[in-house]
């Protein structure tokens, strides 16, 4: 699931790597089986005759297209869909058949926000809302795992970034960013 090294920078290096959050799928797992399970009933109610056959390959057809509709495409587009944090910017990429990528610089980053409803609370989830200076100022991830520990980490790259740059020279060479804490050191959810 990780980033391609192809679309990394000479000496870039990746703190995070992560699809969207598993709750997405469970409306499309309980589809498949749900047009699985009626396919099959209908099947069994068709009445003996001569349309018998055609009226059951109707049946298993109008299931396949469903499951292809409602569950297939909604996996494919989970799988295809990741969110990459590295040293230097944000990276998005969605899409199966067209791809779609963003990357903000850690540079252009103003705030960090997380937004958590119950659900997402009970799940260790939520939308990660990142502010940058640019034409889209504001960039929503929705279904974001963990997405407090992202948050963090993301705002402690940010604003080690700005520390930086504010530093003189010298100042920066007895005090050099070590790079956010690692998942240990958080406390547990």
């Amino acid at each position: 699931m990780g980033i391609p090294s192809k679309m990394l920078g000479d000496g870039e290096q990746v703190y995070l790597s992560m699809r969207t959050h598993w709750k997405i799928m469970i409306g499309p797992v309980v589809l498949f089986f749900l047009t699985l399970g009626a396919a099959l009933v209908l099947i069994s109610l068709v009445p003996g005759g001569a349309y018998q056959p055609y009226v059951q390959l109707f049946i298993v057809a109008a299931a396949v297209v469903g499951v292809l509709v409602y569950a297939v495409w909604p996996a494919l587009t989970w799988l295809s869909s990741t969110y990459a944090v590295t040293d230097r910017r944000l990276i998005t990429r969605t899409g199966v058949i067209t791809r779609t990528g963003r990357d903000i610089p850690l540079t252009r980053i103003n705030d960090v926000a997380s937004e958590r409803g119950l659900t997402d609370r009970i799940l260790g989830c939520g939308t990660l809302v990142v502010w940058s200076a640019g034409e889209q100022g504001r960039v929503t991830l929705p279904d974001v795992p963990h997405v407090e520990t992202v948050q963090r980490t993301l705002s402690e790259l940010v604003f080690a970034r700005e520390d930086d740059d504010d530093e003189t020279p010298t100042r920066r060479q007895r005090s050099r960013y070590d790079g956010p804490r690692t998942r240990t050191d958080y406390e547990p959810y």
